[in-house]
């Protein structure tokens, strides 16, 4: 099966940035549209990613444009790297440039707040003539930009597409495992970014190893439930794309939505954390979607519930930590 050979990534963030080195090295012609002129520049100009990757290297042959359509030109597989959130905006834009058929990859991770659509969903809405799949996985972009291994989920509905898109972007540190559950995969990756920031709390909260070791396993638990709920498969849910994420964003400072719970727990507001950030903490704007869509849906997410209610809604950490704890005795 033939690999595509020419690749654009959309959004130079940290995650995109990295992406676009692992298509680089996989010998695909890459594009890599930034939103600032500056990171193209840099990027053209062999210093990197200052904003997004400080200090990382990365290989020759990456083309950054801050012009969308000159990214995109001539692109046989489009990657899509901007946050959850301006998602629906970007694929808008992109649906009058890229040519129908055209395979767009999804490498965002969250639920839109307005409708509670999946990424998917939304590009369905927005893109209906290009086939859709999703890249979802336990990756740290600053580890993959590097070359470190990784091994992460590929989803598409369409098997042959899935292939193709697997043997263009796959490498010998970048191993892709092929799935058709393309929900499940991006349910995993917004319920996690949640889950890490209730570790996070629990760790600068100083609770102890064996409360989040309770968040993470009830936290999966919560993760399957809306899952199967919204038609994936439980495979997935305990894959790279579910418990393999869940396990990496909650357990080290790398991730951003963990660190993010760490400062809350020292004491830290919300609005205070975010202001000392430039990357986007997707967890933050998860927690209210994934409570609302769990809501709708009729589905129990009481540590998701928590998330939220300390984030958006003011409620105390001990308080919160309180409830959870007193919650009915059930079976597991």
């Amino acid at each position: 099966m033939t690999a595509y050979q020419n690749v654009t990534v959309i959004g130079a963030g940290a995650w995109g940035t990295a992406l676009a080195a692992t298509a680089v090295r996989a010998g695909r012609t890459t594009r890599l549209y930034a939103r600032e002129a500056e990171v193209a520049d840099a990027v053209n100009a062999g210093r990197g990613n200052p904003v997004y990757l400080k200090d990382i290297a990365l290989p020759d042959g990456i083309a950054a444009s801050s012009d969308l359509g000159e990214a995109v030109n001539g692109a046989e597989v489009v990657v899509l790297v901007v946050p959850a959130q301006f998602l629906r905006a970007t694929a808008t834009d992109l649906a009058t440039a890229l040519p129908k058929d055209t395979p767009v990859v999804l490498a965002a991770k969250g639920i839109e707040q307005d409708s509670l659509m999946l990424m998917s969903e939304i590009a369905e809405e927005t893109l209906p003539d290009n086939p859709i799949a999703v890249l979802s996985g336990p990756s740290f972009a600053a580890e993959v930009a590097r070359a470190l291994p990784a091994a992460l989920t590929l989803a598409s509905v369409d098997d042959t597409i899935g292939r193709q898109l697997i043997d263009t972007l796959a490498g010998p540190m970048f191993r892709l495992y092929q799935s058709t559950d393309v929900i499940g995969a991006e349910i995993g990756g917004s319920v996690k970014n949640v889950l890490a920031i209730a570790c996070g709390i629990v760790e600068g909260r100083g609770l102890g190893d064996n409360a989040r070791a309770a968040l993470i396993t009830r936290g999966l638990a919560e993760m399957v439930r809306l899952g199967l709920t919204k038609g994936a498969t439980r495979e997935t849910m305990m894959g790279l794309a579910g418990l393999g994420d869940l396990v990496l964003t909650c357990n080290a400072m790398q991730s951003r939505n963990f660190s993010f719970g760490h400062a809350l727990g020292q004491g830290r507001s919300p609005d205070e954390i975010l202001a000392e950030r430039v990357a986007v903490t997707e967890g933050v704007a998860s927690a209210v979607s994934v409570a609302e869509l769990a809501g709708k849906l009729g589905v129990d997410m009481p540590i998701c519930d928590a998330v939220h209610a300390i984030i958006h809604e003011g409620r105390d950490i001990d308080s919160a930590m309180t409830m959870l704890m007193a919650r009915p005795l059930t079976f597991e």
